[in-house]
């Protein structure tokens, strides 16, 4: 068999080929195996078309906006058409701007820049740290946060009274997000945006976890911002996107005040300078452009889009259907849910296991069956904690174990899949679980830098 055909066969089932389909990784117990990201939520691998295409592109790059030549005026375009192509991608209105950041919380401390004075902001404390700390960084906001709601029906309840009772009536933002990253669950964007419209706030929806499992169009659900980073979205190199309306943006003065923000400057009379900045999505984005970052990103729109993206969200369907039904079955998985174990989700899923600290499961789960996944908090400490029915002062980080292997620690695990994952990734990860719960680990692990991993030794 050739070497095209043995990583065609490695990716059957998988709808889009990634890149690492076809990486092997050594195993504690011997031998090798192909690995297994399950880890889609953190970053997902990337998508062979976008590598292709920044492959294609890359002899060509040039300055974006700064240059008469030909590399320069081919950058540019290229540039400017990925904003297009991302525009189209996400049903934006003639007069949204695209916005490129570094990534989602680049994108929403940007918008948390261009705030009214005195605006009111309501986001609820499950939301991943991106959308729930960047608020707080003006000191002339105030945030409100929301309790975990226990049905999509309880958040939009306690939305419509906090908006309602607010006071005074000023300003107002919701910040949610649309798929959760450590539950996966849907939240009811369309109902929490007409919510926050009917008592004149505006909403912005944190996509990072939805927009590359799930079609998102502005326009649908009728939300005026949409953040989300490339990475999550099968595109690397640090590019991120806030897009939507543009009044704010226009209105304020810019993220980051340098060349590619200003249109003119000009000394006064009494030595200082005038600025005229901007009013396009330029005003955001001072410095040398990412314009690889840009192109990766649109090119994984235009792959998911010609792959047809509600074939591709059905696909995976069925695979969160097989994993949750593979969990039932073992009865010392607690699988961590917000609205129930019959809500509507994305392919994210974080769990505990009975008996087992939760980075040292994670970590035999990568030394003895080549699967990577995530252990921790998520960066979404507030609401782990909720799941696990934790008091607010307990300890927990982000990865960090603070117990030994077999002791209960304040963090869970977290498997994600996407249109890259083959069913035998999904397979190999059930069987994993199944036999680690029944006959234990099969080497001995030790707490090093804050990582459980594998000690020098068998058990």
């Amino acid at each position: 068999m050739s070497v095209s055909a043995v990583a065609a066969d490695r990716s059957v089932c998988a709808p889009l080929p990634v890149l690492g389909r076809d990486v092997r990784v050594p195993l504690v117990t011997g031998g090798e195996v192909d690995y297994a990201a399950l880890d889609y939520a953190a970053s997902a691998p990337a998508l062979q078309r976008v590598w292709d295409d920044v492959a294609a592109y890359a002899p060509y790059y040039g300055s974006v906006h700064r240059g008469a030549g030909y590399l320069s005026q081919l950058s540019t375009d290229l540039f400017e058409n990925s904003r297009r192509t991302i525009a189209e991608f996400l049903g934006c209105g003639a007069e949204d701007q695209v916005v490129f950041t570094r990534s989602t919380t680049d994108s929403l401390n940007l918008l948390a820049s261009v705030l009214p004075q005195d605006t009111r902001v309501f986001v609820f404390e499950t939301e991943h740290h991106a959308s729930l700390l960047p608020w707080e960084q003006r000191a002339d906001v105030t945030v409100t946060y929301l309790n975990a709601p226990r049905t999509p029906q309880q958040a939009v309840d306690t939305l419509e009274k906090a908006l309602a009772e607010r006071d005074p009536y000023g300003p107002a933002l919701v910040c949610v997000t649309g798929a959760s990253n450590v539950t996966g669950e849907l939240w009811p964007v369309r109902e929490l945006a007409a919510a926050a419209h009917a008592h004149g706030a505006r909403i912005v929806l944190d996509a990072a976890q939805l927009v590359p499992h799930h079609p998102v169009d502005i326009a649908e659900l009728d939300v005026d911002w949409v953040a989300f980073s490339g990475h999550k979205l099968y595109a690397p190199f640090g590019a991120g996107v806030l897009a939507g309306r543009a009044d704010w943006l226009q209105a304020a003065a810019p993220y980051l005040a340098g060349g590619g923000a200003s249109r003119k400057v000009s000394r006064r009379t009494d030595g200082g300078v005038d600025v005229e900045w901007h009013s396009t999505a330029a005003r955001h984005e001072a410095g040398s452009p990412n314009v690889i970052g840009a192109y990766a990103i649109a090119s994984a729109c235009q792959a998911l889009t010609e792959a047809g993206f509600e074939d591709l969200a059905a696909r995976e369907q069925t695979l969160i259907t097989r994993v949750r039904a593979g969990l039932a079955e073992v009865p010392e998985v607690n699988l961590l849910s917000l609205f129930g174990e019959d809500a509507a989700r994305v392919g994210v899923f974080s769990f505990v296991v009975e008996g087992w600290n939760s980075s040292h499961f994670a970590a035999a789960l990568s030394a003895e069956y080549g699967i990577g996944v995530r252990d921790g908090l998520f960066c979404a400490h507030p609401l782990v904690r909720t799941l696990l029915g934790s008091e607010p002062q307990d300890p927990g980080e982000c990865g960090a174990p603070e117990a030994a292997p077999g002791e209960r620690s304040l963090n869970a695990i977290r498997v994600s899949v996407g249109v890259g994952t083959p069913d035998e990734h999904v397979d190999r990860f059930l069987r994993a679980v199944k036999e680690l719960v029944t006959n234990g680990a099969r080497w001995n692990y030790q707490t090093e830098d804050g990582r459980c991993v594998p000690a020098r030794s068998a058990v």
